[in-house]
């Protein structure tokens, strides 16, 4: 049987549901194996059923795993969906109600009068979260076009580039070069404008100052996750203490991540090398975040997670910063999965500061 319905079955069987309602698209494509961002699925504890509209039925038939059942919802809900319910005897059923509007809730409960509807808050999260090998592979191979765009840019990059043209640049090597898309929105900001953290790139020639880039690839639905600070000219006492302080912050934190460990620890071990170094206050986000089918999915590395420890096969980022307002700011990288004793780094791109 399917691992991922295998752990899915568990959770149901825990919490008392005879089904479960899935309606975001990360997790349809999780259960599914099929991307639709309009979709549905019905999982009881003996099929899975994935709804797709004539748009997407066709595709759905030739992709989903083989215990799905595809059907394509015609005539309204009662209609497709009431024989399920009766068929499988279900009169509990969990929904996403991190995805579910109010309006839709109401609806799925005004078709469903017969059944109890309850939250799963992260359950499907916290399954996803753990990846096998086979994501992994998907992940590094994401990185490695990230990476290799990135050694492009560095080559080909000149004063006359405006930061769009940076961020273009990321874009069309990745595309030309095997991702289905880039991994999220590409972030190039330089001078003044790295002080932002998710700033957006502007149609301006490239300040003197710090370049922060933050991009990833998309590969069969899984992204990467990486960012560089580069050196546009020349770095004076103040900028190189700062990037050497989150380069030493990045480092600790990297050494630290294992099996086991408190998230709120891991975000504590770089924040207080940025702090004693005499920028507290300067580090506002937390040190990472899970990646995967969506670019910022669970764990979190965060001080505000409690008690909450890593486990193996989560994979996260690692990534402190410095940002300075007004002045500028500087982050850097990685992204790693949580092993047994340690982590295995899934960036392999330089780290000295490079001068442009």
């Amino acid at each position: 049987m399917n691992i991922r319905y295998e752990k899915l079955r568990a959770e149901m069987r825990r919490l008392g549901l005879d089904a479960v309602w899935i309606t975001s698209e990360a997790n349809h494509q999780y259960f599914s194996d099929f991307h639709n961002p309009d979709g549905w699925m019905l999982v009881t504890a003996e099929k899975s059923y994935v709804f797709a509209d004539f748009r997407y039925v066709e595709a759905a038939k030739n992709e989903v795993f083989p215990e799905c059942t595809v059907i394509l919802p015609e005539g309204g809900r009662k209609k497709y969906l009431l024989p399920l319910i009766e068929e499988h005897k279900i009169r509990t059923v969990g929904y996403e109600d991190a995805d579910l509007t109010c309006r839709a809730y109401n609806a799925l409960k005004a078709d469903l009068t017969e059944c109890e509807f309850v939250p799963l808050g992260a359950v499907l999260e916290e399954i996803r979260s753990i990846k096998t090998e086979d994501e992994i592979e998907k992940m590094i191979r994401a990185q490695r076009i990230a990476e290799a765009a990135l050694d492009h840019v560095l080559k080909m990059m000149n004063y006359n580039m405006t930061e769009i043209e940076v961020a273009a640049e990321l874009d069309y090597f990745m595309k030309r070069n095997g991702a289905d898309k880039p991994g999220f929105e590409t972030i190039a900001v330089s001078g003044t404008a790295s002080s932002v953290p998710h700033g957006v790139p502007r149609n301006v020639k490239l300040e003197k100052g710090f370049l922060t880039m933050d991009f990833g690839a998309c590969v069969d639905g899984y992204r990467s996750d990486m960012t560089r600070t580069v050196v546009i000219g020349k770095a004076d006492a103040d900028m190189r203490k700062l990037y050497n302080t989150v380069l030493e912050a990045q480092l600790a934190a990297l050494d630290t991540i294992a099996e086991g460990k408190k998230n709120a620890d891991m975000d504590k071990v770089a924040r207080d090398i940025i702090d004693n170094a005499g920028y507290k206050g300067a580090f506002g986000h937390s040190l990472g975040h899970g990646v995967g089918l969506k670019i910022h999915e669970l764990p979190n590395l965060s001080w505000a997670v409690g008690e909450r420890t890593l486990r193996a096969g989560e994979i996260v980022t690692v990534e402190p910063g410095i940002y300075l307002e007004g002045k500028y700011g500087c982050r850097i990288e990685d992204m790693v999965v949580v092993e047994a004793g340690g982590n295995r780094n899934m960036t392999l791109f330089r780290k000295e500061m490079i001068e442009i």
